[in-house]
């Protein structure tokens, strides 16, 4: 059921991230097909097991992740997917495959991650990519997830590509104009996001700067109503991860992440029994409302809460409402 958050601050709830922690283990993971992800574990090695799921696809975890989770009640696991982060190879380098880099390859190496440690069961946390993989990661093994805490709902439903590589550019032409003149082969949105894809394939590589920059420049631009001070969200990014996460968005988003066409949404069913904390921005241009409404109508357990003040991006209040979900699976 939905809950309809709004702007007020309630001073009893936290407001502040836990202080900065160290991971206590970290390791590389062979994963097959020449892949090795990084992990890493941090808090109380004796407490609640966590996985963060990253978005991108192909961002990366960072350390700010960490600080969501209450280090004395929490065992908290992050890794990097296939391709990027400290994972290895890394798609920056073009003579990367990524033929092995699939929806179906990260849930694999999910699973091959949790059996590493010694995880029966976990909490998933994650956000925008993160909650398409969460989401196929929990419908694939139910049994091994506790609960969710999902931020920036989404799929990666077709529909959901088409509104940010097209229907977004209704409300930035400007920026949608010089995306679109980047890969002028594309016809439809399908085939411009395949466009790019075929442009960070090139051999040349003046050809996958150009086509990098493009998309970093039209993501920035969707995101520019929320976005603060400092770096830019896509192309404040260090070189080798733009390229890396450019790279990999192109490829996930132009098969449509392996996925059907309303899978996700379709088979919620499937999480029946797990309790979920959904937190969403009511203006995030990214992946608007429709879809965390329509997964928080088909997944009985999930809550919804709607922040009306925030984006994609989120903000103080999503901070609080992901805070307030994750201390309350820990008690």
């Amino acid at each position: 059921m939905a809950r309809w958050g709004g702007t007020e601050v309630d001073p009893s709830e936290p407001d502040e991230l836990y202080p900065p922690i160290e991971p206590y283990a970290s390791g590389m993971l062979e994963v097959g097909d020449d892949n090795r992800v990084y992990w890493e574990a941090c808090g109380n090695p004796d407490g609640k097991p966590a996985l963060v799921v990253h978005g991108g696809p192909g961002s990366g975890c960072g350390p700010r992740a960490r600080r969501y989770f209450d280090p004395e009640r929490y065992r908290v696991v992050l890794f990097d997917q296939r391709g990027c982060g400290r994972s290895t190879p890394h798609a920056s380098d073009p003579a990367t495959d990524l033929r092995h880099n699939t929806t179906r390859h990260l849930i694999a190496d999910m699973e091959r991650l949790r059996e590493h440690l010694g995880v029966t069961n976990w909490l998933l946390y994650g956000g925008s990519w993160g909650s398409t993989l969460i989401l196929a990661y929990a419908q694939a093994h139910p049994e091994r997830v506790t609960e969710a805490v999902i931020a920036s709902v989404t799929t990666t439903r077709r529909s959901e590509i088409d509104w940010l590589y097209r229907g977004a550019g209704q409300l930035f032409p400007e920026a949608w104009h010089a995306f679109r003149e980047g890969a002028p082969e594309g016809t439809d949105p399908t085939g411009l996001v395949a466009a790019y894809a075929r442009l960070l394939e090139s051999p040349d590589p003046a050809v996958r700067e150009r086509a990098t920059a493009a998309w970093c420049a039209w993501e920035d631009a969707v995101l520019s109503l929320e976005a603060g001070p400092g770096p830019a969200p896509y192309s404040g990014r260090p070189d080798r991860d733009q390229r890396a996460m450019v790279r990999i968005c192109a490829h996930y988003f132009s098969h449509g992440a392996w996925l059907r066409e309303n899978q996700l949404i379709d088979e919620a069913h499937q999480l029946a029994g797990i309790p979920a904390a959904l937190v969403h921005g009511r203006f995030d241009l990214g992946s608007p409302l429709t879809t965390a409404w329509e997964l928080d109508r088909a997944w009985p357990e999930a809550e919804l809460t709607v922040i009306d003040d925030a984006g994609h991006l989120g903000g103080p209040a999503t901070r609080r409402a992901v805070l307030a979900a994750l201390d309350g699976f820990a008690r």
